[in-house]
């Protein structure tokens, strides 16, 4: 179990005081601020048969089941394979340990991550057992996405917004992560990761600032004709879908920013600055316009888990960038 952030202290404060504890809540907000972690800690707390001061034992029955992996009443639903959906037969066994007898005579808890997973005959499954859930059980349902859930799910639970941590928290948590990192590289992971300090080191393990100096590379010498779309498409294949349209995307907005503002100090991360400048100057706003909501579109499909050509996509994104410079 991790031990809650800095930037939680608030609202865990609040949750731990609750003599009384409603039967579903939805915890929500941008992936890697450490919600997980907050709900983790709520499971010890409602399980355990003799919290102290806000807090588990740690040294009760329940407690150490949790330790071990093995309490009875706590049931634990994602998706079987990362970026997969959670599948209704998944639901269905979430259903049927929800109508059960808790073991140890106390609550049942169940937490699920993420709920935006969840395919719509799953998410109906569900219904039911959150309007309704049997004995004295607890749903935490954790969302990324809140915007992807159906209405019935989220008003069926207490939502609980979580907190981001300030730019000021986040980089102290990161250095001390990443302590061998300089200032300049810590800011620039922060960024990439839209301020969420667990992303951002999730991203450093993955080598995020690799694949984008690999990617900035690529764009420019598209723009300067020395590579070809396809080519370069093939060349990005270890570079996440959703991290590159989260780019695209982005670049897009600096590029109709900057023709909105001529803002120079809004023209995001130095290593595209030129280029976003250059395109801006270039292109017509009716053909970024009509770049963006292509990107967009791409990108919710990219995020749905859509069944899409990769290559075939990244070319057709790659041969429309090039096409930006120009009359519309």
């Amino acid at each position: 179990m991790a031990d809650i952030y800095p930037w939680q202290q608030g609202i865990w404060q609040q949750l731990s005081s609750r003599s009384q504890h409603a039967h579903a809540y939805l915890l929500h907000g941008p992936a890697g601020i450490g919600k997980r972690a907050l709900a983790e800690n709520l499971v010890h707390l409602l399980l355990c048969q003799r919290p102290e001061g806000g807090k588990a034992c740690g040294q009760c029955k329940a407690c150490q089941l949790l330790a071990a992996g093995t309490h009875p009443d706590y049931f634990l639903l994602e998706p079987e394979e990362p970026e997969k959906p959670i599948r209704v037969d998944q639901v269905r066994e979430l259903v049927g340990f929800v109508v059960q007898t808790a073991q140890l005579g106390g609550r049942k808890v169940l937490l699920l991550e993420p709920a935006e997973a969840m395919n719509l005959n799953a998410a109906n499954a569900l219904l039911k057992s959150l309007e309704e859930p049997s004995g004295d059980t607890v749903l935490l349902l954790i969302s990324h996405q809140p915007s992807r859930l159906l209405p019935t799910i989220k008003s069926r639970c207490v939502q609980q917004a979580c907190p981001q941590p300030t730019a000021a928290q986040a980089r102290t948590w990161l250095a001390g992560s990443l302590p061998d990192e300089s200032v300049e590289a810590l800011d620039e992971l922060l960024v990439l990761s839209g301020g969420s300090p667990l992303t951002a080191l999730r991203l450093q393990g993955q080598g995020v600032r690799e694949q984008r100096a690999q990617v900035v590379e690529g764009v420019k010498k598209l723009l300067k004709q020395q590579v070809a779309p396809g080519q370069l498409a093939e060349s990005w294949n270890a570079v996440p879908l959703p991290l590159l349209f989260d780019w695209f995307c982005d670049w897009a907005l600096l590029i109709l920013r900057y023709q909105l503002a001529r803002d120079e100090e809004g023209l995001g991360l130095t290593d595209m600055r030129k280029v976003v400048q250059y395109l801006a100057e270039k292109s017509t706003q009716p053909k970024v316009l009509a770049m963006q909501d292509w990107l967009l579109l791409q990108r919710q499909k990219v995020l749905n888990k859509a069944n899409l050509n990769r290559a075939l996509l990244l070319e057709a994104l790659l041969v429309q960038w090039a096409s930006l410079p120009g009359p519309g």
